[in-house]
């Protein structure tokens, strides 16, 4: 049940927090590692809502059911390019940051793939889904609400 919508509640929370999404999303990041990265998030945080949702939107660009089926256990999958799965490794311990911090060894193989600018991109793209993956909880966003509007095909316009 949703508690109460705080994007018509308090408007400048939300586009703020959009104004976030829009950097990310101009960042260049490749958009299936993006939604990965969200899936990932959202499973570790508990956020049905934006589960839902980018899982919707992941298949909605392409990404088969198996990678996305297997985004839990991505370090067993054969599935994931070798960023992808240092991606969503990053994800992991900046999402569980308090735990472990993020080591110097796994810094250390980010830098190996990824640009200085990739990596601060990255990590403000795994803050973003955890700021919006905090909001939707904690005002009970629900899945099941979000429905990804498809494209018409040429029999439907």
């Amino acid at each position: 049940m949703v508690r109460f919508n705080y994007r018509k509640v308090v408007p400048t929370a939300y586009e703020t927090m959009f104004m976030m999404q829009k950097y990310v999303d101009g960042t260049g990041i490749d958009k299936q590692t993006m939604e990965l990265i969200k899936i990932r998030a959202s499973q570790i945080n508990g956020c049905a809502f934006c589960l839902d949702m980018h899982t919707q939107d992941v298949l909605a660009i392409g990404i088969g059911e198996r990678k996305i089926f297997t985004v839990s256990v991505w370090k067993e999958s054969p599935f994931f390019t070798q960023k992808e799965k240092m991606a969503l490794e990053l994800t992991e311990y900046v999402t569980r940051i308090s735990q472990n911090g993020v080591p110097d060894g796994l810094y250390q193989k980010a830098m190996e793939l990824f640009s200085q600018e990739e990596y601060v991109n990255l990590i403000m793209c795994i803050n973003v889904i955890n700021c919006w993956n905090r909001l939707n909880i904690a005002c009970g966003f629900e899945a099941g609400i979000y429905n990804r509007k498809q494209p018409q095909t040429k029999s439907e316009e």
